[in-house]
């Protein structure tokens, strides 16, 4: 479970989004960040269970990205995220490859999973693979519990054909995405209850296939 305080503490982040502010209030900060750490813990053992490349030994302050933020290409200079984001993955710690994430934002909380925004040479590969191999990418985003929960993103898109595919390719719909990800709004509230991690390991689960099916794509 997630303590509200904690959540209390990323709302008061929102409205003085400031060094002065946060360094009065790092006390707080670091309450938040203990209780966001002790969550990870009890959901990293439960996540090792359904996908084999996740270690139940995995250090839960690998998986918490950083409070602070990088500003120096950003119009917006706020200099803290008002969100825990919370990345999980086989080997990486900035999301470059496959994984699970999870979104802690008062108002604003989400699971994901997949790739989002692989670079040029894994783009290449997981379209290859889904060109060669349509019938399991197809298998994975159309069973019956994924297909009722989740669909891809389609926020990043190709207008037109990728170089090389038929543009009246039947996956060309597939083919034209530049990041392969699905997501799920979870309220607040759930997060209070300890029925949580159960909840979000279910989801992780019908993930796995989808994370799963893109690792074995840009491992060529």
């Amino acid at each position: 479970m997630i303590n509200p305080s904690t959540f209390s503490f990323l709302k008061d982040v929102t409205q003085n989004n400031n060094r002065e502010w946060f360094a009065a209030n790092k006390g707080e900060y670091e309450a938040a960040r203990e209780d966001v750490l002790s969550f990870i813990q009890s959901l990293i053992p439960e996540l090792a269970k359904i996908d084999p490349l996740i270690s139940a030994e995995s250090d839960p302050k690998k998986s918490l990205l950083r409070i602070y933020r990088d500003v120096r290409f950003s119009n917006n200079k706020d200099p803290y995220k008002s969100n825990f984001g919370i990345w999980f993955s086989a080997f990486s710690k900035g999301g470059n490859e496959p994984g699970y994430y999870l979104h802690l934002q008062p108002g604003n909380c989400f699971l994901a999973g997949g790739y989002w925004m692989p670079d040029t040479a894994h783009l290449k590969l997981i379209r290859q693979e889904i060109d060669y191999n349509s019938s399991d990418f197809l298998k994975v985003i159309q069973q019956k519990d994924f297909a009722s929960n989740f669909q891809l993103s389609t926020a990043n898109t190709l207008k037109k054909a990728p170089k090389g595919y038929d543009p009246e390719d039947p996956n060309i719909a597939y083919l034209r995405l530049k990041s392969f990800e699905v997501a799920k709004v979870i309220p607040d509230e759930e997060f209070y209850k300890p029925t949580i991690v159960k909840k979000l390991v279910h989801s992780y689960q019908m993930i796995y296939p989808l994370v799963a099916f893109l690792r074995k794509a840009i491992a060529g």
